[in-house]
């Protein structure tokens, strides 16, 4: 009975003793943290200590030179030449050593490294910190004020382009409704983006332009009847400003023949009527029948008398 009571807490000390050592070797392995922040804001890099004790020692570094940015030992805080590289956005938590940045900026994005030395080992913890820059408004313009004659007839389809410049770490994409039509993506530092969509000038849908990353989003969008006015008819201008002229013209043509003929008849009525009064004064007056006997027997009485 002693000796298994013996045999059964020399157990229990040894995985005492094995949890322990667990716990030193786990804390001491890398542990890497993906953060993603938005340029302005502030994050806190957690050491997931409870209380420091007086004996701890814990040291923040950054980048790849694991320069040392803040640490407290024996209850004394060091920001070291952290203002160099962030100004007083720095703050080192003095109960858990946790580390605060306040309004980040783009440049702070790197890989933070925390060692942590205290009576049960050292251990270390490792942030990938990804500062986001704002994101820009998506700018939508179309092609609609290049119109021709051969577009019109081409289906009429319109072009847009939807654009942003100096982004990074971001995708583009056109929807309609809540469907993807189209997207890019970068990962380039400060490029300039685009993407094209053809929509017809029929198109009475919306359609937005979202540009994206892994924590924030921001859009456009519009009406197509807003943005793709269909080319003029200059035909209907055209006989608009020459139907009047043409209808004067035509108007014209009729009076000038409707003149001439009269002025034809005019000239042919005054014609006869000059060979009419030639006729009347070239024929000879001729006496009537009955006037000349009168006359003969006037002169034959006049004769007897004498």
């Amino acid at each position: 009975m002693k000796s298994n009571l013996i045999f059964y807490c020399t157990l229990w000390f040894l995985c005492i003793g094995l949890l322990d050592m667990y716990d030193v070797f786990s804390a001491g392995t890398d542990e890497v943290k993906s953060v993603s922040v938005m340029e302005g804001d502030s994050v806190t890099l957690n050491s997931d200590v409870t209380e420091i004790q007086r004996d701890d020692h814990i040291v923040w570094m950054f980048g790849p030179q694991e320069t040392r940015i803040a640490e407290i030992h024996m209850r004394d805080i060091d920001m070291f030449d952290s203002n160099v590289t962030f100004g007083d956005r720095l703050q080192m938590d003095n109960q858990t050593g946790s580390l605060i940045i306040r309004n980040i900026r783009t440049e702070h994005t790197g890989l933070y490294k925390l060692q942590i030395i205290s009576s049960r080992g050292t251990s270390y913890k490792r942030f990938n910190v990804t500062v986001y820059a704002s994101l820009p408004v998506p700018v939508i313009t179309s092609n609609s004020s290049q119109c021709s004659s051969s577009e019109r007839s081409s289906g009429q389809n319109c072009s847009l382009l939807c654009s942003v410049v100096n982004v990074s770490h971001v995708t583009l994409s056109w929807y309609k409704g809540i469907s993807v039509l189209s997207s890019i993506s970068v990962s380039d530092l400060s490029i300039n983006l685009s993407l094209p969509l053809e929509v017809e000038y029929q198109d009475k849908n919306t359609y937005r332009c979202v540009i994206n990353n892994t924590i924030s989003n921001n859009q456009t969008q519009s009406l197509i009847m807003d943005l793709c006015k269909q080319c003029p008819d200059y035909s209907a201008v055209f006989y608009l400003i020459y139907s009047p002229l043409l209808a004067l013209a035509i108007f014209a043509l009729y009076w000038k023949y409707k003149r001439t003929p009269q002025q034809g008849k005019q000239l042919g009525l005054c014609a006869n009527t000059g060979e009419q009064a030639q006729t009347v004064v070239k024929v000879p007056i001729q006496a009537e029948p009955d006037s000349e006997k009168r006359m003969l027997d006037e002169k034959s009485s006049l004769s007897s008398d004498e």
